[in-house]
């Protein structure tokens, strides 16, 4: 393969020369230990601080409210059952979304072994979520409520504002996963409302192996999920990952600084996919699309997994939904009420700032082969 043509910048994105760079110089020269007293390990503590700046500075947030943890899924679980201890007197009950991501979705079934009740809100066929139905979910014993701000799967913008501003005056905790959002999809944390917020960096340029969760005003009372030492302000014990806390910072810091040229061109780039693969006979456009970055379709009666195969081995990067689900039925697909040819049949392409319309161009081509090969039908 000459060429790899990436369009699964949903599931991880490139790192740029910059970031690697800055984490080879944290690794080599910049080592030391944030806890330790002597200059080498002041200095590494200088950094981290320097770098939590800049990422709460993006999210909107002070540096005091972001907390570093090794991923979104630890950030997503150790926010559910934060909410849940300062809430413990509240309830027992959750509510979230049917489409969530599975770190949300594993996380509630494994509580709901543990006695808590969760109530799962079903999607629209565009894969939207109504606040009206989170709303009316609210009981007077939920302790949290747990919804993503952009699908991995649809690209459908979920209505956490709306949610915010329904649940204000009553107990219950708000957390939103913004890791398909962050940088992607305008919005700060005042403009969410959301007590806990997840994030990741390796969907926006970072390293993997580095995420954060941001603890708002009124969980006042957060808990940690693992114990150990004093690191994060005695929230998340762990000797801190230098070396990718940089690599997120420059990451956040490269995005940043051309922001709203690159929600244009993704979203440019997406209206083009669009305008496309909709030539491909049979070829259906499948959820709301709000996110300039996601966009999944389906060939229906051609299983998913071939066409990812078939382009994988033409150097096309596409995927089959989530890159969580590893061959299992989407469960977003399913809530979404699609029926179960067209369900089977979808993949996802998901862009970034490197995308361009020559690739695009190439995966169109790649498809409409496929959809002419005769593959085994459904």
């Amino acid at each position: 393969m000459e060429k790899i043509i990436y369009l699964d910048y949903a599931a991880t994105t490139p790192v740029p020369p910059a970031v690697a760079e800055a984490m080879a110089k944290t690794l080599t020269e910049d080592f030391g230990n944030p806890s330790a007293q002597y200059p080498l390990g002041r200095e590494a503590r200088d950094r981290v601080e320097a770098a939590r700046n800049v990422v709460a500075s993006a999210l909107g947030a002070r540096a005091e409210q972001l907390y570093f943890t090794s991923c979104g899924t630890e950030s997503d679980n150790w926010a559910l059952r934060a909410a849940l201890w300062q809430n413990r007197r509240v309830g027992k009950h959750i509510v979230t979304t049917a489409v969530e991501h599975s770190a949300i979705i594993e996380c509630c079934k494994a509580l709901e072994r543990e006695g808590y009740t969760v109530t799962y809100v079903k999607p629209g066929r565009d894969g939207r979520v109504a606040a009206e139905k989170i709303l009316e979910a609210v009981r007077e014993d939920t302790a949290v409520v747990s919804i993503m701000l952009v699908n991995n799967e649809s690209g459908a913008r979920m209505p956490v504002e709306a949610v915010a501003a329904g649940l204000r005056g009553r107990p219950a905790l708000l957390h939103t996963d913004a890791v398909q959002g962050f940088l992607k999809v305008p919005f700060t944390v005042k403009t969410l409302g959301a007590d806990f917020v997840s994030l990741s960096a390796h969907k926006i340029g970072g390293p993997k192996g580095i995420g954060a969760l941001y603890i708002g005003g009124r969980a006042k009372n957060a808990r940690p999920l693992l114990y150990g030492g004093g690191q994060e302000s005695g929230l998340r014990p762990g000797t801190e990952p230098t070396a990718q806390i940089a690599g997120f910072a420059k990451a956040v810091e490269l995005r940043w600084e051309h922001l709203e040229e690159h929600w244009a061109h993704m979203a440019s780039i997406r209206a083009y996919a669009v305008e496309q693969l909709t030539k491909i006979p049979d070829l259906a456009v499948i959820g709301a699309g709000d996110a300039p970055h996601i966009l999944s379709v389906s060939l229906p009666g051609y299983p998913s997994q071939n066409i990812v195969t078939d382009l994988g081995e033409q150097g096309i990067c596409i995927s089959a939904g989530s890159a969580c689900h590893k061959g299992k039925a989407s469960h977003v697909l399913v809530a979404m009420g699609l029926d179960k040819r067209t369900a089977a049949g979808t993949v996802r392409l998901s862009f970034g700032p490197e995308t361009t319309r020559e690739d695009i161009d190439a995966a169109a081509a790649a498809l409409l082969n496929h959809r002419m090969k005769r593959f085994p039908m459904l």
